[in-house]
Parts: C-alpha cells; structure tokens; sequence
C-alpha cells in the first residue's frame, strides 16, 4: 500500500514523532492508521497520543429541558465554518430541531420532522441559503424519575447527567465535570472490553521491553490498569472541584448514584478537510473566465 504524505503528516500530529519514524510505522502497519499508533505508543516514540476524535467539524450542541425538568434533548449541528454556526437561519433551525427531538422523541436523525416537514427538507433549504453544507448529526433524550442536571460548555460541549438521589444541583456538577474529564462510562464494569484489552496488550508489550521477569511484568501491568480505568470511568475519577476525593466518594456521601451520562461535543471524530485557498480561488477565476 502506498503511504502518503497526509497519512504520515496525520500520524506526526496524533504521535508528536518524526516524519520518518511515522513513515516507517504505517509502512510496517501495512497503512493502518491506528496499528501504527499502537507500535509507536508501545516503542516509545509516541509523545503526544492525541485522541482520533479531536475536533474538527464546526456547528453546536444544543440542549433543552422539559418545563419540568424531567425530560431533556441534546442534538449536535454541524456546519463547515464557526462563521455559519452564528447566522440567525442556523440557529433558528438549531432551536425547531431541539425542540422537535425534546417533542416527539424520534427513533434516528431521519425521523426528525419540523411542523410536520421532514428534517433533511428543512435541511436542504438551510444549505441553499446559507451556502453551507448543514448535518444533522446525532442527538440524545430522555426522561428520568430523579434528577437532571445539564451543562453546555459555549456551545460545544453539552453533558446531561440523569441522577438517582442528590439535586439538582449536584447533577449539574457532574455535567460539568464530565464535560471536562470526559470519561468513557460510569463504572469499571461498564468499560468496553475491547477497548480494556487493546489497553491491556499495550501496557503488556511496553513492560515486556523492560526485560523484568514475568511476575513482575504481571504486577505492573495490574497496577497500571487499575490507574487507566481510574482515569477513564467517571466513579473513579477526581472530582474537578475537589481533587482529593473521587466522584464515588462525592456522591457516596451525597446518598446518590449517577444512572447515565450523554456528552456531546462539536465535531468529535470528524476529520476536517483541509482547505487550499490559493486552489479555490483559481476555481473561481476560472469559472467567472
């Protein structure tokens, strides 16, 4: 497989390695993006693992409560400059399609309808008159018995946390805490095994480099699991306003229980495209010729 120069300048940014070190990964990677992280991470030459859902897209996350605060929706808008996001039509059709998702609780994005029309028409009269390429892109709702706590980070980041005992207000703490940390899920049990296990053979393959014997190859890999899963589920995590203790021990002493969490951020996992201005002006050139 041919490796070109965006794959490898992709590669430099997520690893913080040089060109011929990534070149030579994704050659021996046979081209696969995240293996040729994964080898780096585990000889060493990875300096800065950035996640692969960097953000990337412009748009918002908007949230709505029911008036009693027992209901919620959250929907992510995409459009392709920050500039559009801010236009009054898009946030206008940001507002009917929360409310519409809050109203009506659609099963996926094509079964969104404003006042009766279906979304992606809606959608198609946005892009027409703003000139932007407009996606709907994923929402979430819910309801719950206990308490709702929401927090929107300006726009780009939006938490709701559904909470079994505790206020109002410690919800919305959390919201913002997880806004944050960003865990992956609530507890260890919750952890995807696939993800704990790609976790797992890194670790095994870093600490058999250091030629210990095998027992204690074992330990170390123990230790260090539990520190990963203390950093990527949200009981096992400082709390952002009090470090010293976890989110366990906060809602321990609160009597309450967090029963789920959606976070939503603008563009997460979404690779923007990279614009040659000096080409696209000499589209236009050619174009009006």
């Amino acid at each position: 497989m041919q490796i070109s120069a965006a794959m490898v300048k992709e590669l430099r940014e997520r690893t913080g390695a040089g060109m011929m070190e990534c070149k030579k990964a994704l050659i021996e990677a046979g081209g696969d993006m995240e293996a040729a992280a994964d080898q780096m991470r585990i000889s060493g030459l990875a300096k800065a693992d950035k996640k692969a859902g960097n953000t990337a897209a412009e748009g918002v996350v908007s949230i709505k409560m029911s008036d009693d605060g027992k209901r919620f929706s959250m929907v992510e808008i995409n459009s392709q400059t920050d500039f559009a996001a801010k236009a009054e039509d898009f946030i206008g059709f940001v507002d009917k399609v929360t409310d519409a998702v809050l109203n009506d609780s659609p099963a996926d994005v094509d079964s969104i309808k404003i006042n009766g029309e279906a979304v992606e028409e809606v959608r198609k009269s946005l892009v027409a008159k703003i000139g932007e390429n407009i996606q709907v892109r994923r929402f979430a709702v819910g309801e719950s018995s206990g308490n709702l706590g929401e927090y929107s980070h300006g726009g780009r980041i939006g938490v709701v946390v559904d909470l079994d005992g505790g206020d109002v207000e410690l919800a919305r703490s959390l919201a913002m805490h997880i806004a944050a940390s960003n865990p992956v899920c609530i507890a260890e049990n919750d952890v995807p095994a696939e993800l704990l296990e790609r976790e797992k053979s890194i670790l095994l393959a870093e600490a058999a480099d250091s030629g210990k014997p095998e027992e204690i190859i074992e330990k170390m890999v123990q230790g260090r699991i539990r520190k990963y899963l203390a950093e990527v589920t949200l009981l096992g995590q400082p709390y952002v306003r009090d470090p010293d203790q976890t989110v366990a021990a906060l809602l321990k002493a609160a009597g309450a229980s967090v029963k789920a969490f959606h976070r939503l951020e603008v563009g997460e996992g979404i690779e923007k495209k990279e614009e040659n201005f000096a080409d696209e002006v000499m589209a236009q050139v050619r174009g009006a010729e």
